[in-house]
């Protein structure tokens, strides 16, 4: 084998993830958020032939742009992912129905923007479906000015549903409070191991989107771990670097940062892939091809 193919193959192999549109309101603010069924999808496509072997989907209201849950779109986006690439590893919210708002005449009920849903529905297009991956959220908190409820006996239902039909469980985790909850659901056997840890920085009101920050969660995972980070907005990129250089995976996609660079739009997810391709490169790694992220991960 030449030195050069001897280098190739001792290259670290890092899983990008690609989170298409997410649900925040984002549409009215960058000019290409994917909002129907067939626009995450071919977005996400676009994202997979870029380099990332996962990709994170939410679907919207294609009339209004605002968050969805129905079933029949995140089926559509997934058929049409699946008609042109059947290797792409898909990666299924259940965020959504856990944002809560107070009413100003009664604290005590939700007002406009609520979304509360129970969890036997925030997980039922996955028990439908049957992605290879879903996040699940051990979080309550601020989340910029609603309140985004995740109670450890909510989690522990979702938990359950998901591990009885052998989907992957991304524990997204906002702040250090959320590991040492993912750490008692694992004791408790609700949460099996390996898992698959994701640290989410930079969203107000968790952990900032520093090296500190990421450094102290990867520090409190179990030895071993597999673990992908990434920070929003302007600290997308750096936050690359980061996870990359403590030995984590990477997250990239217009669900957390709109930018390409300071002032200038990412005309697409592809583009914010691209870039973090770029980062790998430059640290002497390689993008994980699907398969290899599925013998990383232990999938089905």
């Amino acid at each position: 084998m030449s030195n050069n193919l001897q280098s190739i193959a001792a290259k670290r192999r890092v899983i990008i993830t690609c989170a298409i549109t997410g649900g925040g309101d984002t549409v009215g603010k960058h000019p290409a958020i994917p909002v129907t069924p067939e626009q995450i999808a071919n977005s996400a496509l676009e994202a997979a032939q870029a380099g990332a072997a996962i990709v994170h989907v939410h679907v919207r209201d294609p009339k209004t742009g605002k968050p969805s849950s129905k079933l029949e779109l995140y089926r559509e986006v997934m058929d049409r992912i699946r008609i042109v690439n059947a290797d792409v590893i898909i990666n299924l919210t259940t965020g959504a129905g856990a944002r809560y708002i107070p009413s100003d005449e009664n604290p005590a009920v939700g007002g406009a923007g609520t979304t509360l849903m129970s969890p036997e529905a925030r997980v039922r297009h996955v028990q439908e479906l049957r992605p290879e991956i879903c996040t699940l959220d051990i979080s309550t908190m601020n989340f910029g000015e609603f309140a985004f409820v995740n109670i450890p006996a909510h989690i522990r239902t979702m938990a359950k549903a998901i591990n009885a039909i052998g989907v992957l469980p991304e524990l997204e985790l906002f702040d250090v409070g959320n590991l040492r909850l993912a750490m008692r659901l694992i004791e408790e056997g609700v949460l099996k191991i390996p898992a698959m840890f994701q640290i989410c920085l930079g969203v107000p009101w968790g952990a900032p989107a520093t090296s500190e920050a990421m450094i102290f969660m990867r520090s409190m995972l179990p030895k071993d771990s597999f673990w992908t980070g990434f920070g929003i907005g302007s600290q997308q990129f750096p936050m690359v670097a980061q996870a990359v250089l403590l030995g984590g995976h990477i997250r990239v996609g217009l669900e957390d940062n709109l930018y390409i660079e300071r002032g200038v739009f990412a005309k697409t997810n592809a583009v914010l892939v691209e870039k973090a391709v770029q980062i790998l490169h430059a640290l002497d790694c390689e993008p994980a091809k699907p398969a290899e992220a599925r013998r990383i991960l232990a999938l089905r």
